[in-house]
């Protein structure tokens, strides 16, 4: 189909507190530069492209002396907006995808819907203890602000796991691997909406 090589986005945010640049191509091979002055949350991004076999670019800076809520945060947004811009109208998707993803004693199910409707359910339990620098409870809000400025229906289930690593990286890994599914063309469709509405946006 035509729209394969077309389905790449950028998309910036500039605040007094953030300064973040985002570009993605959905149809790439998984490369990627990534640099948010964070090494795990730069390493939890790197599953969504080389897992997703996404390309992806993110530059993200801001005021981490007052924590990395407002960068991570912000990234979420950057990075939702420029999913939705790229995969545009959705027409041929395959629109639905899920994934079991294990990583050592964790595992974790994602199943994704890009319907256009934002809304996430993320259970991932995950203890207090920081991440390399990064405070747990940013995972779910990663994951919920991704899914609501990207137009996708996300569910995330941590089904086993000990290791706030593991249980981390397992579910952007299958996070990555739910869109790759999602997003991926069905032949059969054509160029139709796999919705009765006929639309997803």
């Amino acid at each position: 189909m035509s729209k394969v090589n077309s389905r790449s986005a950028s998309e910036a945010r500039i605040t007094n507190e953030t300064k973040i640049s985002v570009s993605i191509c959905l149809d790439g091979s998984g490369v990627y530069e990534v640099d948010t002055g964070n090494g795990m949350f730069d390493h939890l991004l790197a599953q969504i492209a080389r897992h997703g076999l996404i390309d992806l670019e993110v530059d993200a800076e801001g005021d981490s002396e007052v924590g990395w809520h407002h960068i991570v945060e912000d990234t979420a947004i950057v990075l939702g907006k420029a999913f939705r811009e790229a995969v545009g109208d959705g027409a041929g998707i395959v629109r639905m995808g899920h994934t079991y993803t294990p990583l050592d004693e964790a595992l974790v199910l994602t199943v994704v819907d890009y319907s256009g409707r934002g809304y996430a359910v993320i259970d991932a339990p995950l203890t207090e203890s920081d991440l390399g620098g990064l405070p747990s409870d940013l995972i779910r809000h990663f994951m919920e602000t991704f899914a609501r400025e990207g137009g996708i229906n996300l569910h995330v289930k941590v089904l086993a796991g000990m290791n706030n690593h593991h249980i981390a990286e397992a579910c952007f890994k299958s996070l990555a691997r739910s869109l790759k599914s999602a997003l991926s063309y069905d032949p059969r469709q054509g160029d139709r909406i796999a919705s009765t509405k006929g639309t997803i946006t």
